[in-house]
């Protein structure tokens, strides 16, 4: 199969900045007009192990990263061990055996993490691009140290430019190489700083997160932008003061956030019962990483479908989202405040190591964000927190308000919120908070809850959810049959009737997921009464590869 894009891949211990390096040359190869997509894989450690940065990029979309590699950059040889049966026919290796990365930082008593400066600049020479954009970003990424990487940097292409290797250097032609008009607003981003930004847009107020890979780059980046924005970020001490704060704070009129993976969301399953029951307006978002129990870490899964589509006990309405990409993130971390404070209940976004950390170059359109505030009591007499109405929204008051008493309980209650055991007011109470997921789903048929790709009319149909879109849309590029491709994007509640008109005249379904149970085609079967026969599962923790996936569908559709 011909390679739509090319990769390289920066290959080191932690420790010697290989996730960096792979961002900033993501940022350089970004500036040149490409279209880029980077991953970071890398083990639970400090310092050792094994880490890199995959950097695949092409003058057309690109929406995963590539395991076949043009150029590795290695730092150890370890790098060179793991992945030189990953090169190309024509792939080139950067080590210290062809550029003397280790040698040119001592030249100038430069610490040993800048050979990826040294790196980085050889790069700007193999591939033609302009060193001068490197030296912008180094500014903007190291501040006063900038000078010392820059001047390596030139030193790394000044070599590979004067130097004969006994692999002689493949140059990539310019022409491609210049941004358009269009492509200038794109940025290079990752989906847990996509998804922050979203909800910034939308109105946060407040976020509450205790550290938890992979969720908790949202809270470093929140954090830094506390000041800048009028922002509160709170870390508490853990999960379950976590999600009870941030109700809390809800409770006062605070749109608010919090941020877990798995293992923390599962400490705050009896708070988001209480959300449920006191009807708050709460965005939760969930990275998954493998389980069960402490699982793998730094790695990605989509294991938690099942486990977030029926957390906290009892029946109470939840919204879950699943984003496939950066800017799908944002677009719905602010549908996802904006639905939380119209239908007052908890909302999950449910992300992935994979998505949460790549980042890939994107466009955010704000025109498509307009801030919800639900529906206020503006002046209310004789306030009722929970009054029965036609949608089952009640009016929403908070604490200061003038001559109102606001209530809030995890006990079943009357409309005034006064607790109750009464078998009529309880029936009430369960049909009220469930009407507003009827309301939900009748407003969804005006929304792009249901993505569709690829060619419409096609009887071979892929279903896949969440970061897996990326892969499975470039193995789409490698098809030997038309698909049409179908990624829900709302989960729960599941626009059944949609699946079901997009499913019409199938004559094959594959199902695609990063897990062992296929838990998307179980939420089908259950929705629909379809059942998926054909499914493509991937449970090792790592994401799927688009031309291993693109050879696996091909089978199927053979």
């Amino acid at each position: 199969m011909t390679h739509v894009a090319s990769t390289v891949l920066i290959g080191g211990q932690a420790g010697d900045g290989a996730k960096e390096a792979g961002i900033n040359l993501g940022k350089l190869l970004a500036t040149a007009g490409q279209e880029v997509f980077v991953s970071v894989d890398y083990p639970s450690v400090i310092k050792g192990g094994h880490i890199f940065s995959r950097i695949s990029f092409s003058k057309e979309k690109i929406f995963s990263d590539y395991k076949k590699i043009d150029l590795l950059i290695a730092f150890n040889n370890e790098s060179i061990s793991f992945h030189q049966k990953e090169l190309k026919k024509d792939g080139v290796i950067f080590d210290e055996s062809c550029l003397p990365m280790t040698q040119i930082t001592k030249e100038i008593n430069a610490p040993a993490i800048t050979r990826t400066s040294v790196a980085l600049g050889a790069t700007c020479y193999y591939f033609n691009l302009e060193i001068e954009n490197l030296e912008k970003i180094f500014k903007e990424a190291f501040g006063e140290k900038a000078e010392i990487n820059i001047k390596l940097a030139k030193k790394g292409y000044q070599y590979l430019k004067t130097k004969n290797f006994k692999q002689k250097p493949r140059r990539l032609k310019g022409s491609g190489l210049r941004p358009k008009a269009s492509e200038k607003k794109k940025i290079l981003i990752d989906g847990n700083q996509a998804l922050a930004l979203g909800l910034i847009k939308a109105g946060l107020n407040v976020y509450f997160a205790y550290p938890m890979t992979p969720a908790t780059s949202i809270l470093h980046f929140l954090a830094k932008k506390e000041k800048e924005l009028g922002l509160k970020v709170v870390q508490p001490e853990n999960e379950i003061a976590v999600i009870n704060m941030a109700i809390g704070a809800a409770y006062t009129g605070q749109k608010v956030a919090v941020g877990t993976s798995g293992g923390g969301f599962d400490l705050m399953q009896e708070a988001m019962s209480l959300a449920g029951m006191a009807e708050i307006p709460l965005v939760i978002a969930v990275s998954q990483r493998p389980g069960p129990s402490t699982g793998v870490p730094t790695y990605t899964s989509q294991s938690d479908l099942r486990s977030t589509r029926f957390s906290g006990h009892g029946e109470f309405p939840r919204i879950l989202l699943a984003p496939g990409d950066p800017e799908e993130a944002y677009l719905l971390g602010a549908q996802a405040l904006n639905l939380a404070w119209e239908y007052q209940a908890p909302v999950i976004v449910l992300l992935d190591k994979h998505l949460s950390e790549s980042l890939m170059t994107s466009f955010f359109d704000s025109s498509k964000i307009k801030i919800e505030n639900g529906k206020i009591a503006h002046n209310p007499k004789d306030y009722k927190r929970f009054e029965t109405t036609s949608d089952g929204i009640s009016p929403m008051a908070f604490p200061g308000m003038k001559n109102v008493v606001v209530k809030a309980t995890s006990y079943e209650h009357d409309e005034q919120g006064i607790t109750t055991e009464d078998s009529q007011i309880i029936k009430e109470m369960q049909e009220k908070r469930f009407k507003k997921l009827q309301l939900l789903l009748k407003e969804q048929k005006s929304k792009e809850t249901v993505k569709v790709y690829g060619d419409k009319k096609s009887k071979n149909i892929i279903v896949s959810w969440g970061s897996t879109k990326g892969a499975v849309l470039e193995a789409m590029k490698y098809l030997k049959k038309s698909v049409k491709f179908i990624q829900p994007l709302y989960l729960e509640p599941l626009d059944a009737e949609k699946i079901k008109n997009h499913f019409k005249g199938a004559k094959k379904i594959i199902d695609i997921e990063g897990n062992l149970t296929g838990q998307l085609a179980s939420l089908i079967r259950e929705k629909t009464g379809i059942e998926i026969e054909n499914k493509i599962l991937k449970y090792d923790s790592r994401p799927f590869e688009p031309i291993e996936l693109a050879k696996k569908i091909n089978e199927l559709l053979s």
